[in-house]
Formats: structure tokens, C-alpha cells, sequence
């Protein structure tokens, strides 16, 4: 019988076995140690490994991020953890200008093993500056790898790929997630970067559905096959380095694509996905490329009004109903 865990599991096993195999590898962050973190990934790894391998930090981004770095470029592997995505606002500097560019600037002297955890997405009613999924923030930064798994067997496979890597990886994970089981083997395994998921077959439409929205996505597609629409769904499950190829392949198939992610539509993932394929893939397309996201405006509180700003399982399925019945 195949074993199922939550993704918070997934991500613990990971982090466990990594830091069982490789005394350089540790844990820093808010609350990560004795209270097991906020969403509670790292219980258990405080009693486990000890005080000096899950390091609680003051409240401050730019000194969980800067010690990771500096800790990084001796030779360590740290695994810093940003609590609330919003707040890596704080370390921007550290991450952008220092991490990214370290190798680069020393001509390649210097490898940056450092795998930033940023928790993202809407959690409900959580507000303006805990909601939001920066991913596309750091996509237009070269030396950074964007992971964003929406599995518990992905989120196992990546974040030991993220912490074996030579680079700096920016890994998201979506808090309504955490819960979310599945199929995760007790074996030990990594998964490569850049390797899209092709989670559903279908020939109507390539529904490309990012991170904590592939649940919706799913749905989405299960909804538009009662009334004999066939949606290919494909989960890229890293922005950088991103898959091309599966996407174009499945475009050509299809004939038509719908974006979806829960950044913000202007400037959000799906644009540069949109800009890619517009460039690698028009003479494939019989319909324009969609995006489904959320609006452009701040979470609100209200949890009626969050909804209405997100990308929900009817907008998808009428983004896709538009494109397969769209006529020149």
C-alpha cells in the first residue's frame, strides 16, 4: 500500500534526512526550534538535532538571510526559513545583490549553497502583508533558481535537489498546502530542476496551473470533462529553470493555453510564461494566451472579498471554455 504524508511531512522528512546525511546542513529562522515552526515543518528537528542545527533568530529577515549567506559561502548548507513571504521584502538585499551575484562576481570562485523556505500564497484572512506570493519578484533576478512544488512528493524531491545545489534556490510554499496528502515512497529520491509535471492529459487546452493553485486547476479540468472538454494540465513545478519544452509540446497539441497562479496577473509568473510562448510557440496557437490570476489590487481581510480576488475553479474553467470555443 502506497504511503501518504502532507506536505509539511514531506518537507520534514526532507530536511531530516538531508541534515542525517550532511553534518553541514541546518535550519535557521523565527520559532523554527523549540516551537516547531509557525505551520509546523520543523517540529521535532529542534529535539532531534539539536540547538546549534535549528538556530531560532531574532524577528529579522536581513539577519536570518545574511547569516545563511555569510554561513553558505564558508561552506555550510543552510536552510534559512522566511515565515510570511511578505517579509522577504526585508532581505532584499541580501538576496538579490549579495547571494545572486556571489558567484558570478568572484568568476566563479564562490558557490552560494543557500535554500531560502519563503511561505507564500493566502492563508484566509490574513491581510495585506501575509498573503501575498512573490515568486515573480525574483524571476527577473539571474543567479536565483525558483522552485515551487504543489505535491507532498514534490516537495520532498526538490527541497533536496534546492539543498545539495551549489546556487541559491528560492523555494515557495504554499500554506493551504501544508495539509494537502499524498503519495511520497520512504526511499530516498531528488527530483531534477526544470522538469515540468504533467499532471492530466487532454487535447482541448493546456491549462499550465502554478504552485498552490494546481488544486483549482485540477478541479477545474475534472468540471470541464462533464461537459467533453479535454484539458491537458501541466504543473511546472520550477520557474527557474523553467520547461519549455513540455509547455511548447503541449501547445502544440492543444492549440491553446490558460495560465494560472495566485501572484498577481500584471507582472505575475504567467507573463513571462505568456512571453515565451508567444515567442517559441504562436504558430501553434488558434486562440490567445489567457491568464487567471489574482487581481491587482492588495488582500483584503474580508474573506468574502478574498475570494473575489482570487483565481477560483469557475474562473479557470471559463478561461479554458473561452479559449477551446475562441473564433477568429
Amino acid at each position: 500500500m502506497p504511503r501518504e504524508i502532507s506536505f509539511s511531512e514531506a518537507l520534514r522528512e526532507a530536511l531530516a534526512e538531508e541534515m542525517s546525511r550532511d553534518p553541514s546542513v541546518f535550519i535557521i529562522g523565527e520559532d523554527v526550534g523549540v516551537f516547531g515552526g509557525v505551520f509546523g515543518v520543523t517540529a521535532g528537528l529542534y529535539e532531534e538535532f539539536g540547538e546549534k542545527r535549528v538556530r531560532d533568530t531574532p524577528i529579522s529577515e536581513q539577519a536570518i538571510v545574511g547569516a545563511s549567506l555569510g554561513a553558505a559561502l564558508v561552506g555550510m548548507r543552510p536552510i534559512a526559513e522566511i515565515m510570511f513571504g511578505d517579509f522577504v521584502t526585508v532581505a532584499m538585499d541580501q538576496v538579490v545583490n549579495q547571494a545572486a551575484k556571489a558567484r558570478y562576481m568572484s568568476g566563479g570562485k564562490a558557490s552560494v549553497p543557500l535554500t531560502i523556505r519563503v511561505v507564500n500564497g493566502a492563508p484566509g484572512s490574513a491581510a495585506a502583508q501575509h498573503s501575498q506570493s512573490p515568486e515573480s519578484w525574483f524571476m527577473n533576478v539571474p543567479g536565483l533558481k525558483i522552485v515551487i512544488p504543489a505535491t507532498p512528493y514534490d516537495a520532498k524531491g526538490l527541497l533536496k535537489t534546492a539543498i545539495r545545489g551549489e546556487d541559491p534556490v528560492m523555494f515557495f510554499e504554499h500554506k493551504m498546502l501544508y495539509a494537502v496528502k499524498g503519495v511520497v515512497p520512504e526511499d530516498d529520491y531528488a527530483i531534477p530542476f526544470g522538469e515540468a509535471a504533467i499532471r492530466r492529459e487532454g487535447s482541448a487546452a493546456t491549462l499550465i496551473a502554478i504552485g498552490g493553485r494546481l488544486p483549482a486547476a485540477m478541479q477545474a479540468a475534472e468540471k470541464l470533462a462533464e461537459s467533453g472538454i479535454s484539458v491537458e494540465v501541466i504543473d511546472p513545478r520550477t520557474l527557474v529553470p523553467l520547461d519549455t519544452a513540455t509547455l511548447v509540446a503541449s501547445v502544440k497539441k492543444t492549440k491553446r493555453v490558460v495560465i494560472v497562479h495566485e501572484a498577481h496577473r500584471r507582472a505575475g509568473p504567467g507573463a513571462e510564461i505568456a512571453a515565451i510562448l508567444a515567442e517559441e510557440a504562436i504558430g501553434y496557437l488558434d486562440a490567445p494566451i489567457i491568464r487567471v490570476a489574482t487581481k491587482n489590487v492588495p488582500f483584503p481581510y474580508n474573506p468574502e472579498l478574498e475570494q473575489y480576488i482570487l483565481p477560483g475553479v469557475d474562473d479557470i474553467a471559463r478561461a479554458v471554455d473561452g479559449v477551446v470555443n475562441y473564433r477568429l
